[in-house]
């Protein structure tokens, strides 16, 4: 085993687009797991928009990063070592744990994956949090029915594509918005979306809308925030249901611009618009995780991945996310596993 380790801390608050200076590598001993615990080494670790709130000392949904501490989140890894019962070394393993080549983690605090069924990264994308969040977030707050429109912001990232590729299996006609000619194309050759946006060279989105959404919108599954959902809401038929899972466009201004006053158009539509976290569908996680798993199995549902190579990369390919450098879920390969 290699005997250097490293991990990635928070050193600054950001403000704006958090930059390289707002973080710090440092190198540490590699721990020895105690009872009930584990040494885990890093094989893919996930970036996701919603860290770039946590770095914020401000009251959320869920704690800010601390200064001078370790980021955490979505980390697939294996085995090296194990002083609790039930896992092994070589075992393939996921959980929300630092950035960090290798760590000590109390058993209950990882999942065992079985590689057989699935690439391992999937546990971290579209059978994982991402497509969890597209699973819950379409079904149980959108409730889509056959023929309606359900339009997706930010609909070639992780989330995104899965819910467009949902509201296809339940019969909808799904409009993705996207920020690149060659997302568009994806989205709508190989995903069999029905019309797709690129909101940065639209002349007119809302016009682009209108003619992409001949019947309205009535389910808006909104990503991004900003004026990309300004338009979108002009378009809601009465009952839309509006999934509020993501805001990308505002995470980095320091001051929120003030846009149009939606309230009126949710009043007149009799519009539902809830915002929701994964997790709080905790208890129905299983249930998620297999139907997705069973989509993928019979090719119902197709995923992207933009894998960067290196931990010391991590950085870069977490800033790259707010510049829509990635297609589908955006990780960084660490390591490969032992045992292949």
């Amino acid at each position: 085993m290699s005997k250097r380790n490293q991990q990635i801390l928070l050193i600054n608050r950001p403000k704006g687009m958090p930059t390289e200076a707002d973080f710090k590598w440092e190198e540490i001993p590699i721990p020895q797991p105690s009872e009930g615990e584990v040494l885990v080494k890093t094989l893919y670790l996930s970036v996701d928009p919603y860290m770039r709130g946590r770095m914020n000392d401000s009251k959320s949904y869920v704690a800010p990063f601390e200064l001078n501490q370790p980021i955490s989140g979505g980390v697939v890894g294996e085995v090296v070592e194990s002083k609790a019962p039930g896992l092994e070394a070589g075992d393939i393993v996921v959980g929300m744990l630092d950035w960090k080549k290798y760590q000590t983690v109390s058993a209950h605090g990882v999942k065992k994956i079985d590689p057989t069924v699935a690439p391992i990264t999937t546990a971290l994308g579209v059978v994982g949090m991402p497509g969890l969040t597209a699973y819950f977030g379409l079904l149980d707050i959108g409730k889509p029915q056959p023929g309606e429109t359900v339009v997706i912001s930010g609909a070639a990232g992780a989330v995104g594509m899965v819910v467009g590729q949902i509201a296809k299996i339940k019969g909808c006609r799904v409009v993705g918005i996207a920020g690149s000619d060659a997302k568009i194309e994806y989205l709508v050759k190989q995903l069999g979306f029905d019309a797709a946006i690129n909101y940065k060279t639209a002349t007119d989105l809302r016009a682009a809308l209108k003619e992409a959404c001949p019947n309205g919108v009535d389910i808006y599954f909104d990503n991004v925030g900003g004026e990309v959902s300004d338009a979108v809401m002009t378009l809601i038929n009465p009952h839309a249901r509006i999934p509020l899972c993501g805001q990308i466009a505002l995470y980095n201004m320091e001051k929120v611009a003030i846009g149009p006053r939606i309230q009126p158009l949710l009043l007149i539509n009799k519009a539902l618009i809830k915002g929701f976290i994964v997790s709080d569908y905790a208890e129905r996680f299983e249930e998620g995780t297999r139907q997705l798993a069973l989509w993928v199995k019979e090719g119902k549902l197709r995923y992207e991945e933009t894998i960067v190579d290196g931990f010391e990369n991590t950085i870069q390919a977490f800033l790259g996310l707010f510049s829509g450098e990635n297609l589908g879920k955006q990780l960084v390969k660490v390591a490969e596993p032992s045992k292949r």
